[in-house]
């Protein structure tokens, strides 16, 4: 371990930009090493979503060493958020995206975090992508999720999607097919759920992982749905097929229109 440490410390006298002291335990690492760092760094990263989900990936994205963040997120803190959205401690009252901010960039000088308080809405949706290298999906809501998937889709920036129920979880990464609306290709009814707060923290680190790995290049990611079940810590990844019949993968639909995302979500426009 000792010796890791010297030769890191050497090997970083060579660039200035990085914190030899702040990213060494991973620098360390014999396959991902100053290379990948300066990636990190020099990456651009949309987070959709500053709740449940969005927390952790901030977070363990911001102390990895992602150079440029965007978070968005319309909503206030509420106290009933706390149980599980653990960055937006003594912040009741902050729009979440602030919030998420202030915590990360306390926590990481080198990021630079940029507040978006909007929703999310096919208006703007693909102005708000453009430029990213990695959008992390974790909305509360399942018209968010389409908007976003169709947009990604369509500009080709890598979607890392994400949910939660109780104790229960899923994750997938989309690079071209399938999709999400591969998967779901209508919204079903959806209440309220439960959550446990350490199932988004399982799932949003998930998402952090494949971030980062899409960034540097490094591992495998997801190549179908990750289900989790804490309950019985039960792990099944489904294999996907493409549909043949998407609109999105098929490329009959190249544009965001306000009428695909009402109600189901059903594309009903091309």
């Amino acid at each position: 371990m000792l010796r890791s440490l010297v030769w890191v410390r050497k090997a970083m006298k060579s660039s200035q930009k990085i914190d030899a002291e702040r990213y060494s335990r991973q620098i360390m690492i014999p396959y991902f090493g100053l290379e990948s760092q300066e990636k990190l760094l020099g990456s651009k990263v949309l987070v959709v979503g500053a709740g449940g989900l969005g927390g952790p990936v901030i977070m363990y994205l911001a102390a990895a060493g992602v150079g440029n963040l965007t978070v968005v997120d319309f909503d206030v803190v509420e106290e009933s958020n706390l149980q599980r959205q653990v960055i937006h401690a003594e912040k009741i009252g902050w729009n979440k995206a602030e919030s998420a901010k202030d915590f990360a960039e306390k926590l990481n000088p080198d990021v630079r975090v940029k507040a978006i308080k909007e929703k999310i809405e096919p208006e703007n949706v693909m102005e708000i992508i453009r430029g990213h290298d990695v959008v992390v999906s974790c909305p509360d809501n399942l018209r968010t999720r389409f908007i976003l998937n169709d947009a990604c889709r369509i500009a080709d920036i890598p979607l890392v999607h994400g949910a939660i129920f109780e104790f229960e979880g899923e994750a997938m990464t989309i690079r071209s097919t399938p999709c999400y609306r591969c998967l779901y290709p209508a919204a079903p009814p959806l209440k309220i759920p439960g959550i446990i707060g350490a199932t988004a923290g399982v799932i949003g680190s998930i998402q952090a992982v494949e971030a980062l790995k899409i960034i540097t290049g490094i591992g495998k990611t997801l190549s179908g749905l990750l289900k989790i079940d804490l309950q019985t810590m039960e792990f099944f990844n489904i294999e996907i097929e493409p549909n043949k019949e998407c609109p999105i993968c098929s490329g009959k639909l190249r544009k965001i229109y306000p009428e695909n995302y009402s109600d189901s979500c059903r594309v009903v426009k091309f």
